[in-house]
């Protein structure tokens, strides 16, 4: 079997530490980095062109995360299922299966992209917005569309290259996609006078980075994975979209939930509200960054030991993880606690009314920062292990079901507080539900 050396060697190193770190660093600094992609955009809109137009990227932020959830699907869930096969030693049917799921996001991105350029105008204009918010809306969302494809290419790419030991590389994308989406913001709209537009084209470029190595990248026989002709297997597709379901039900949700929290701040405050809401959406989303990429680093490892019964590894991995993630998450809650006020500033002056709605925000919201990293990591884990209705369960309920009581029940009790309490209290209801699920489970998969 070709490269069956060099195919099982990372995968059966020893599990430690060390070798964890190796695996996942890269994928850390990786998906780290790329939340920069849409701070930078935050933070050029803020400082150039004003909350108001801070406001705008939020409210796009629903069809965002829509156009993305089904490519997110596809791409844990075909990651999952894919490197699964390669610990059975199917290496062939892996690589037909990799270039059948290519195919099919292709075809899912032109279609969305048609369906987002169709929508958009009734979208924004049932939110009852000021003229010139909603212009930034559509002005925004309208430049992001184009680069649908490369987009969900990117989010396919970045998982298959972590699972053919080329963390580092997909690293270097996202650096690169990063530095040009900054400069291109900065040229775009300051120099070009492009606006808002320019700052989702600069996004769109700095994406599209990953997206054409990828293609490079894949196209090459010595890889792990590559491009070969697919078979048309849809009983795969059936699998990735069954194990990558909570993803995508995770990005869904995400998209409503941040619906929810834009009315619910418009009803309380006005749009200042929805701007606060924004920055802090920036600060948990990068420290998030942090648990999301050591999962997606771990990912690839777990479903490998999974796939070749290698119950002692498994159960090791799963142990060391479980304390990678308690370190980051006191490193994060602690240095977003106490670096509040200067994380708020980059964003919005010290006079402007949303400064202190959105230091009083994060405060509080940082509280979440003890409980998000293990249930990612939990769902994550249950993507890995092709156990996708459990994960589904947990990112569901987390995403959704605990955020709509919290966002219903506290704001009548608590008024604006009540809405940054929200998410602290549905990360803790969503721990104690990864943590049933993870000791009832614990039998059948031996970790």
């Amino acid at each position: 079997m070709e490269n069956a050396n060099t195919n099982t060697t990372a995968y059966e190193r020893p599990v430690t530490l060390g070798n964890i770190l190796k695996f996942a660093v890269p994928t850390i600094a990786m998906t780290v980095f790329m939340s920069f992609y849409t701070m930078a955009d935050g933070l050029f809109v803020s400082n150039l062109i004003g909350t108001d137009a801070l406001s705008a990227i939020n409210l796009t932020a629903p069809v965002i995360q829509l156009v993305t959830a089904i490519s997110t699907m596809l791409a844990t869930g075909g990651s999952a299922v894919i490197m699964k096969k390669m610990g059975e030693q199917k290496a062939e049917e892996a690589k037909e299966d990799f270039t059948f799921l290519i195919l099919v996001n292709v075809i899912v991105g032109i279609v969305m992209c048609a369906v987002g350029y169709r929508a958009m105008d009734s979208i924004f204009s049932g939110m009852e917005l000021s003229a010139k918010v909603e212009a930034y809306c559509v002005g925004y969302l309208s430049r992001y569309l184009v680069f649908t494809v490369p987009i969900l290419l990117m989010n396919n790419f970045t998982l298959y290259m972590i699972a053919s030991e080329k963390a580092t590389l997909s690293l270097a994308c996202s650096v690169t996609g990063g530095v040009l989406n900054m400069a291109l913001d900065y040229v775009f709209i300051a120099v070009l006078d492009m606006g808002i537009g320019g700052a989702a084209v600069a996004t769109g470029l700095g994406y599209s980075v990953t997206a054409v190595v990828g293609l490079f990248v894949f196209s090459r026989k010595g890889n792990l994975l590559h491009f070969r002709k697919p078979r048309l297997r849809f009983r795969v597709l059936g699998s990735a979209a069954a194990n990558g379901c909570s993803e995508m039900a995770t990005a869904l949700v995400t998209g409503i939930v941040t619906l929810m929290f834009n009315w619910t701040m418009l009803h309380y405050v006005g749009e200042d509200g929805v701007a606060a809401v924004t920055i802090i959406m920036y600060v948990l989303m990068f420290a998030s960054s942090l648990y999301t990429g050591y999962s997606y680093g771990v990912a690839p490892m777990l479903s490998y030991c999974y796939g070749e019964q290698s119950g002692g590894k498994l159960k090791k991995l799963v142990a060391v993880s479980l304390k990678v993630i308690a370190g980051i998450s006191l490193v994060t809650a602690a240095a977003s606690f106490l670096l509040t006020e200067p994380l708020v500033s980059v964003f919005a002056r010290p006079e402007n009314p949303v400064y202190e709605l959105a230091v009083t925000g994060n405060r509080i919201c940082t509280v979440a920062l003890f409980f998000i990293g293990f249930n990612i990591f939990a769902s994550g884990m249950f993507t890995a292990l092709s156990n996708g209705v459990v994960s589904a369960v947990l990112a569901f309920s987390r995403s959704f079901v605990f955020m709509l009581i919290t966002m219903i029940v506290l704001p009548l009790l608590f008024g604006v507080n009540g809405i940054w309490l929200a998410t602290p209290v549905a990360e803790l209801m969503a721990l104690a539900l990864s943590a049933f699920m993870f000791f009832r489970y614990r039998g059948r998969y031996g970790y």
